[in-house]
């Protein structure tokens, strides 16, 4: 594995910072474009790490433009480069820090819902369905293990946190935030690049038990994918081969650093503790194995 220093927080003195989120710095570049890079920087119950995953971010991005491409015919996207080399010079000029991680992108009106869907019953959904029987509004069977694929997928909305949980809500009451035309769009193309990137990823060894889109409205008016797709962060991508219903699973996404917090003395509050090194390498490992198993390349 290649040994590179991790970038924690960028700094480009001639952008505008927006946001800096858990994983991702965001700038302005002009009134039509941002610059989104995804940082080394890891969170797990809603505090971030002082402990950074060398590499992450390149997987994250990299992977990102993955689906976008493979995905696009189903939905548009803001991503217009990855390329450092396209971008402005401003922004070339940061090129150590840059490279590789960074997305020049189309500004949106950002939806604030999380346009969840759930192909597998775990995480949040397996809580909720363990003391309701149901998922956002979707009654399920009785009887239904942990792990367990659904009939179908489901899609179960949530709120937008930038800090703390976000919270699952029914599509009436994302309706009331988003209008009940724009839940219905986002709700079935949500469902259609699940169901394609599902069936790619699992003839490539991946279950995608299930994952996170976000969209928003571009200046012409046009809804689109934009954010991440489909990485270890925004997503649960379990190894087909050690797939077991009814328990939790081994994965490929940042679960192995929350069962190594939860054995922890810790009340999962501000400051968090670091990770061993052996930990932060081995998730690394996992993350750079999930882009290779998918893209089938090394990055």
């Amino acid at each position: 594995m290649t040994s590179v220093a991790p970038v924690v927080e960028t700094t480009i003195a001639d952008l505008k910072l927006v946001r800096r989120g858990k994983v991702r710095d965001v700038y302005e570049v002009d009134d039509a474009r941002l610059l989104i890079v995804a940082t080394d920087r890891i969170s797990a119950f809603d505090c971030v790490l002082p402990t950074p995953i060398e590499r992450k971010g390149e997987v994250l991005t990299a992977l990102s433009r993955f689906w976008f491409a493979k995905l696009g015919q189903i939905a548009p996207n803001h991503l217009l480069t990855t390329e450092i080399d396209e971008m402005p010079e401003m922004i070339r000029r940061n090129e150590h820090e840059l490279r590789g991680r960074s997305m020049l992108v189309r500004q949106t009106e950002v939806f604030p819902v999380e346009c969840v869907v759930r192909g597998y019953l775990s995480g949040s959904g397996w809580k909720d369905y363990q003391n309701t029987g149901d998922v956002c509004g979707h009654i399920l069977p009785s009887g239904l293990r942990e792990s367990e694929q659904l009939a179908k997928p489901i899609f179960t909305p949530a709120t937008k946190a930038e800090t703390g949980h976000d919270e699952n809500i029914s599509e009436e009451q994302m309706a009331s935030v988003v209008g009940r035309e724009v839940t219905q769009y986002l709700r079935d193309v949500s469902l259609r690049l699940y169901r394609q990137a599902a069936e790619y990823a699992r003839s490539r060894g991946i279950i995608i038990a299930d994952t996170k889109f976000e969209f928003g409205r571009d200046a012409d008016g046009q809804i689109i994918l934009i954010d991440e797709a489909l990485t270890p962060d925004s997503s649960r991508f379990w190894p087909a081969q050690s797939y077991q219903v009814g328990k939790s699973q081994a994965s490929f996404d940042k679960q192995y650093v929350r069962d190594y917090l939860e054995r922890l003395d810790w009340n999962k509050q501000a400051p968090a503790p670091s990770l061993p090194d052996e930990v932060a390498r081995a998730t690394t490992a996992r993350y750079l194995e999930a882009y290779e198993l998918l893209v089938g390349e090394k990055l």
